[in-house]
Formats: C-alpha cells, sequence, structure tokens
C-alpha cells in the first residue's frame, strides 16, 4: 500500500509518501500565510490552505489512498450549497474569545469540563464558532437561509475536495461541544456557546472512508496529534508522547475508558470502525517552536543547527531564566494573561546564554506536562518525542535531565504521517526500529525546578 499522508498544520502543509515497511519521502512542504488582525487574533486564509492540499496532493502523485491531519481546533464557516468559505479559519492560537468565555462563569466552566473534559479557553472551537455567528454577517445570513456550516478544517477540505461533510470522534472532542460519554454533540454545550448543532457535522470513526479524490479513497481523517501519537507506536496505558511543533502537545494513552482528569486534559485519541473509543490525557505548550522562531527573528541564533549543543552549565543552572508565554500558558496553567519572561541577566550575559534560555524555557513546560500526566496516571518512564525542536540534542538531553524520564526520539521524524499510513492500513512497525534514547543523568537539580516554577509564578502575576 502507498498512502499519500497530507500533514496540513499551522505554519505549513506537508505530503509525505509512505509505502509498506514505513519508508517515507516527503513529496511537498507548502508554507501558507498567517494574519494578525487584531492583539491576540490568529486566523488562516481558507481558500489558501485548500489550494495548498491540492497541490500537496498533486505532487504526492500515484498512490492507493489519501489520509488528512488536521490541526484540531482551528475552524471556520462555510456555504453548504456553494462550499465557499464564509470567515477566516480562526486558528487555535487565537485568543479573541477569552473575555466572553471568562463572562460564562465558574457553573458553566464546570460543566464544560463535566461534558466535554474540556475548560472554557479559547484555544478551543466553540466559542470561536460562536464568535463567528455573532460578529460575521455573512454567516449569520446563511444560518438563517438553512445554508450554513460550521466546523473544523477537516470538515471544510473534505466537503470541498471529496463531498463529504465529516468529522471523526478525536477532532470532534478538541472543539468543546462534544458529549464525551456518548460520542455525539452535546445540546447543552452547543445551548451554552451559541453554536447551532444542526450546523456541525456528522461524528464518526477515523477509518470510516471519507469519500475520494480523483478516484483514490481518502481512508483516514483525524488531529495531527492523535495521528502522531498512533505514529509513535502508543497502544497501551502510560503510552506517551510529546510532539514538539508550534506548540507542544503531550498525549498519553489512557485506555477505553475517559480519564478522570485533572491538571490535563480527557480527550479522544482514535476510534476505529467496530471498536470502543481509546481515550487519551492531553497537555499543550502554546509556545514551542514558535518560541524558538521568535528568538532567531531576535537574532539570539542564526539556524537550528546552532542549538545542538552548549558548553558549560545549563543557563538555568545558572539562574538565566525564560518563560515561553508568548500566547499565554496552556496546561496546567490555563492562564492567557501571562506574560513571557527573561529573568537573571547581567552583563555578562551574552544572545548564546538567552538562546540557550529559551531552548530550557520549552523544555522545562514540557517536564510539568510530564510531571502532570504522572499524577494522573497516564505516563510511564518513557517519554517519545518528535518535531523540529527535538531534533537538537540539547534539547533532548536537557529534557531527559530536567524529567528524569528516559526520553525517545525515533529515527523517522514524520511520526504523524507513519501514523496515518498505519491507521490507513499500512506495515510501518520497520520504520520504528531505530531511535536514539537519553536517559536522565542528574544535571538539572530539584533548585533548578524551584527556580523554574518561581519564574512562571512571576509571569502570571506580571498582568494579572
Amino acid at each position: 500500500m502507498r498512502v499519500a499522508a497530507i500533514d496540513q498544520g499551522t505554519t505549513s502543509t506537508r505530503a509525505l509518501v509512505v509505502d509498506d515497511g514505513g519508508e517515507a519521502r516527503v513529496a511537498a512542504a507548502i508554507r501558507h500565510g498567517r494574519a494578525h488582525p487584531a492583539p491576540g487574533w490568529v486566523e488562516h486564509d481558507p481558500e489558501e490552505l485548500l489550494g495548498n492540499v491540492r497541490a500537496a496532493l498533486a505532487v504526492a502523485g500515484a498512490v492507493d489512498a489519501v489520509a488528512i491531519a488536521n490541526q484540531g481546533e482551528s475552524c471556520l464557516a462555510w456555504d453548504a450549497v456553494t462550499g465557499q468559505a464564509l470567515s477566516p479559519v480562526i486558528v487555535w492560537q487565537d485568543a479573541r474569545t477569552a473575555d466572553a468565555l471568562a463572562a460564562l462563569g465558574p457553573e458553566a466552566a464546570a460543566r464544560s469540563k463535566a461534558v466535554c473534559g474540556l475548560p472554557l479557553d479559547p484555544y478551543f472551537s466553540a466559542s470561536k464558532l460562536a464568535w463567528l455567528l455573532r460578529n460575521l454577517s455573512g454567516v449569520a445570513a446563511a444560518h438563517a437561509a438553512g445554508r450554513l456550516r460550521l466546523g473544523t478544517t477537516d470538515a471544510f477540505f473534505l466537503d470541498r475536495l471529496c463531498g463529504t461533510f465529516r468529522t471523526d470522534l478525536a477532532t470532534a472532542s478538541r472543539t468543546g461541544l462534544l458529549d464525551l460519554a456518548t460520542g455525539t454533540w452535546s445540546a447543552e454545550m452547543c445551548a451554552l456557546h451559541g453554536v447551532p448543532m444542526a450546523c456541525l457535522p456528522p461524528v464518526v470513526p477515523v477509518d470510516a472512508g471519507f469519500g475520494d479524490i480523483g478516484g483514490v479513497p481518502v481512508k483516514v481523517s483525524i488531529v495531527d496529534q492523535q495521528a502522531a501519537l498512533y505514529g509513535h507506536g502508543c497502544r497501551a496505558p502510560g503510552d506517551c508522547k510529546i510532539t514538539f511543533g508550534t506548540g507542544a502537545f503531550l498525549l498519553a494513552v489512557a485506555g477505553n475508558r475517559r480519564p478522570a482528569g485533572g491538571d490535563l486534559l480527557p480527550t479522544v485519541a482514535w476510534r476505529k470502525a467496530g471498536e470502543d473509543p481509546v481515550f487519551a490525557v492531553e497537555g499543550g505548550v502554546y509556545d514551542a517552536g514558535a518560541a524558538l522562531e521568535w528568538a532567531r527573528g531576535l537574532g539570539l541564533f542564526d539556524a537550528m543547527e546552532d542549538l545542538n549543543d552548549f558548553d558549560g552549565p545549563s543557563a538555568l543552572g545558572r539562574g538565566i531564566v525564560f518563560v515561553p508565554a508568548l500566547s499565554g500558558l496552556a496546561a496546567p496553567y490555563w492562564d492567557r494573561r501571562a506574560a513571557p519572561l527573561f529573568i537573571g541577566m547581567d552583563q555578562a550575559t551574552n544572545r548564546r546564554d538567552m538562546a540557550r534560555a529559551v531552548v530550557e524555557g520549552v523544555a522545562m513546560l514540557a517536564v510539568g506536562l510530564i510531571e502532570a500526566a504522572a499524577r494522573e496516571g497516564g505516563a510511564g518512564d518513557t517519554v517519545s518525542i518528535d518535531g523540529g525542536p527535538s531534533q537538537s540534542t540539547y534539547f533532548a538531553r536537557f529534557l531527559a535531565a530536567a524529567s528524569g524520564r528516559t526520553i525517545v526520539r525515533p529515527a523517522m521524524h514524520e511520526l504523524t504521517a507513519l501514523g496515518l499510513a498505519e491507521l490507513c492500513g499500512a506495515d510501518v512497525d520497520a520504520a520504528r526500529a531505530a531511535a536514539e534514547t537519553f536517559r536522565p543523568d542528574g544535571s538539572v537539580a530539584d533548585a533548578d525546578r524551584r527556580r523554574f516554577a518561581e519564574a512562571v509564578a512571576r509571569a502570571r502575576a506580571w498582568r494579572a
């Protein structure tokens, strides 16, 4: 089997062709624009994204199946008759609905956690979809005419590419509108946010089939992070991965029962046709690769290769700390008002020290996710990592030391594509055979961890 795995992400659309055996080649990598029309707002042009998906598929060539990974919480509105987008894509990073969600109050927040497992945070789709309906006249007019469709980007792509208006259960679980107990849209959550349930796509298994593109079946559609979890080979409760992309996302398999949740979030990992859903606990860092790109833009380093090695003690151990809260702090804090913060610098501090502090800051926020997962019984002694920042040897080594866990870095970097291909039925086990292992070496002391925790507390108090 040869699969075209389309990874439609926050910064680019990638097409990888994966064969049985797990051999993969990158066929296309197409970057797209990102707009910031107001502070805290992040948008994509939906037609640009769709055009890039089409272009990536064209370059992939002849394949037996297509599988598509989506951004998760990013969402939009479109016309059910013409397919025309009626809004921009509001990206998962967008925080425009924070005040509206806060106004719903603690009782609503408790109900959200009880029904869908998610806090009332603008990260998720529900409040974004409601914002579109309240603020864009074209969206309201389409609703009044009975021709409005609302959904995450996967449903839009599938509708336009295949004529199939569907979403999978894992993606639906990222909206804030799904009842985790039933696996169906929640009338209560839709009413809470003001999202008309009739405008949402039907929810189906990950491998239910989503039509075809030019005669080639689209076998799988799922959130990129859940695809990566599958690609890492995580199947048993406690199996855990972190993908370091624009953000960093930990997922740990929890089994067939909804986890209780706590500092992290219960979510659906995947549901295959004819099987019970597999659940996971999830936590995220808003700014991982994004923090490194920001630091590079400031001139703190020139290329990712510059972050592979550093001399001497860690920046954290020398009191130089960076909290990468450029978009606030996600799990376990859920604090959009937290500020990015550098502390501990003096006249001797140079750009190399500051770049190192950024790398360590991203790793330390990831350590917080690992520790939260461990408290909830959702992480073992080994964590598998992938994504751009993870390719820094210093980063992987520091993460092992700071977390006190063995960090495994697969030689195959494209874990989202690998998961998509395997969900389609391709045999990819051989691609996981080689992996690099980093073990804790005691170089990060308890005092360093306390220093970082104190810096996080200061970042959260800065804008209070």
